[in-house]
């Protein structure tokens, strides 16, 4: 510790190098040491403090070739710690955090549905970028890389990414250009209809799906409200040639209109059954002699349902226990 207190610059410089060695158990002990003792001394060792700050950024930039999500995430929250990166960090700051993830998220990469390695790392990006979002930054990159490659193979994911996807879509959808939005609105509304159905049918609706989707055709059409007369019937006047006014597309509204129809009745009638459930579930903790009785009527409860939308409704009431 004392050598680097005595030189920093240098030390880091030495210390990141190991950072990056071939050598596995060097490299974790040499990250341990990083996190545990380096970062909580950056008041101290990061002196003059721009200079030492743009000097450990251009470092660990460098060491992320090949990094743990849990790696990325650690030197991320170190990064968005440092004062060039803080409240008052000038917008091309803020775009270089922006491009730091992008570039773990490694959208310039062909993309290939079977590997999960690479789904896994573009959804925890994502996520981590949407602060950056909130400060300014653009998020057109990992959007049209969403709409240009997930989108189109939405169906090969698994339910877990999908959700995922669907969720940091939506937080993203309100920080869209209105050039982005109005790229991203058509594939959103396709997938939308996917799981609107627009007649009754016996199959559950993906009520999380459908809200995810809904907030982001939401978000999107705001942005660029003369799109949706073409795409749904919905008529909003900006005096644009765009608007497409003179067309007929009543057909579209009406086909739109039918599906929101269906989930909204769709949606009385789970929450009608929701409601009673939870009421019978309630009923029945109280009746119960002992714990081993409570979680059977938990689980059985739970299989009676059947719905993982109303599922994670069950919670037992302290007052009930």
């Amino acid at each position: 510790m004392s050598l680097l207190r005595q030189d920093p610059k240098a030390s880091l410089t030495a210390l990141f190098e190991h950072v990056e060695s071939p050598d596995e158990n060097v490299r974790e002990k040499v990250l341990i040491f990083v996190r545990e003792k380096v970062f909580p001394m950056k008041t101290e060792l990061l002196k003059p403090q721009e200079e030492m700050e743009r000097h450990v950024t251009d470092l660990i930039k460098k060491s992320l070739q090949d990094v743990t999500g849990a790696e990325f995430k650690m030197f991320m929250d170190f990064l968005k710690g440092l004062s060039i990166f803080g409240e008052k960090a000038a917008p091309e700051r803020i775009q270089e955090l922006l491009e730091i993830v992008e570039g773990q998220a490694d959208l310039d990469a062909q993309f290939n549905v079977s590997d999960t390695d690479h789904i896994d790392r573009l959804m925890s990006c994502l996520y981590l970028a949407l602060p950056i979002y909130v400060r300014g930054a653009s998020n057109s990159k990992f959007l049209n890389y969403i709409n240009k490659h997930l989108l189109p193979v939405f169906d090969k994911l698994s339910d877990e990414k999908k959700l995922d996807l669907l969720k940091n879509l939506a937080e993203s959808s309100p920080y869209a250009s209105a050039q982005d939005a109005r790229s991203l609105l058509p594939s959103n509304l396709q997938l939308l209809k996917k799981y609107m159905p627009r007649r009754k049918t016996s199959e559950e609706i993906n009520y999380t799906f459908v809200e995810c989707l809904l907030y982001t055709f939401h978000q999107l059409a705001s942005k660029t409200p003369n799109t949706t007369n073409s795409l749904c019937g919905y008529k909003i006047v900006t005096g644009q040639p765009s608007d497409r006014l003179g067309e007929d597309f009543s057909d579209l509204h009406k086909d739109f209109m039918e599906r929101l129809t269906v989930v909204e009745e769709s949606a009385k009638v789970t929450k009608k059954k929701l409601t009673q459930a939870i009421g019978e579930f309630g009923k029945a903790m109280v009746a119960a002699k002992d714990d081993a009785a409570k979680s059977e009527l938990t689980e059985a409860s739970k299989d009676n349902l059947g719905n993982e939308d109303l599922q994670q409704y069950i919670v037992i009431d302290p007052a009930i226990t």
